[in-house]
């Protein structure tokens, strides 16, 4: 397949055309064709702009991951505008291209986050649960999907993906807890007792392969583990893989301090299960996350 990949030279979108790149044909739009040829290497064609596209004739499916990351640094105002159009203007642009083809792709594989769930304790919930959006994470969520289903249509299949928490060293979330875990300075964050739903950064990559490789996949789908577990819980988790204590709380009001808006994200979490993913015969490689953290964590 020739596919359109958004958001290539990111965290998930390396190791996703890491993935696919020896079997299909692979086309990476990009700002820094220089810094995307030396994450991605020559195997790939760069595309410096949407603007020179006139319609995606010439793609069978589009992969879009772009989006300015939500959880890194406090929300001021210019955070929350690069939140915004990193993920709908680029979002926007495509659903044109896609709407002006003669020959549009036969699948669209667009990112969205688990925070469209909002704030929930520890009940679980999936594809099915409704949302509504009340805070900027839920609305950025919900109007990004919104856009992109405006591509879907008979001749063009799509599944959004709401993702979770990323696991892996290499970035993410995970990589910045590392330095303080490693030093036995780690721990639960306010209460503990939020929820944290995750993947393993493979087992992801291995799901938006399914999705794309499947047409019988269509709709929303959760990209997390079918086991989440608590704050306390995960902080356990990553103690005992890095044969370290996890006992130094971060207390809320710290926290607050730190990242005003945003450290909303850390203090709240949902329960979200991979109900879709299953019933369309994906399988995890690390459903539990002793497991999942052991082999990431026991790499070279």
């Amino acid at each position: 397949m020739k596919l359109l990949v958004t958001g290539g030279t990111g965290f998930i979108g390396r190791a996703l055309i890491a993935r696919l790149q020896d079997e299909h044909e692979i086309t990476v739009l990009t700002r820094d064709p220089e810094r995307a040829t030396r994450q991605l290497g020559g195997g790939v064609t760069l595309q410096r702009s949407l603007a020179t596209l006139h319609n995606l004739d010439g793609f069978d499916g589009v992969i879009n991951l772009a989006g300015e990351p939500i959880a890194e640094g406090r929300w001021t105002m210019a955070k929350k505008r690069a939140i915004c159009d990193s993920r709908w203007q680029i979002t926007e642009s495509l659903v044109r291209l896609c709407n002006t083809s003669a020959k549009p792709p036969s699948v669209w594989i667009n990112a969205s986050a688990i925070g469209i769930y909002g704030a929930r304790d520890a009940q679980p919930v999936d594809e099915s649960t409704p949302v509504s959006p009340m805070s900027f994470a839920e609305q950025v969520c919900e109007r990004w999907e919104g856009i992109a289903r405006r591509a879907a249509t008979q001749a063009t299949r799509q599944c959004i993906l709401r993702i979770g928490l990323v696991l892996h060293p290499d970035g993410g979330a995970l990589k910045k807890m590392l330095p303080a875990f490693r030093f036995g300075l780690g721990g639960p964050i306010g209460s503990g007792e939020q929820m944290m739903s995750w993947i393993h950064r493979d087992d992801l990559v291995a799901l938006i392969h399914h999705l794309l490789t499947h047409p019988e996949c269509e709709g929303v789908f959760n990209g997390t583990a079918p086991h989440p577990v608590s704050n306390r819980g995960f902080s356990q988790a990553l103690g005992q893989a890095l044969g370290r204590p996890a006992v130094l709380p971060m207390p809320a009001p710290v926290l607050k301090l730190l990242f005003g808006e945003m450290s909303e994200l850390l203090l709240t979490g949902q329960a979200v299960l991979p109900k879709a993913a299953e019933a369309a015969g994906f399988t995890f490689q690390y459903p539990q996350l002793a497991s999942a953290l052991d082999q990431l964590l026991s790499r070279p």
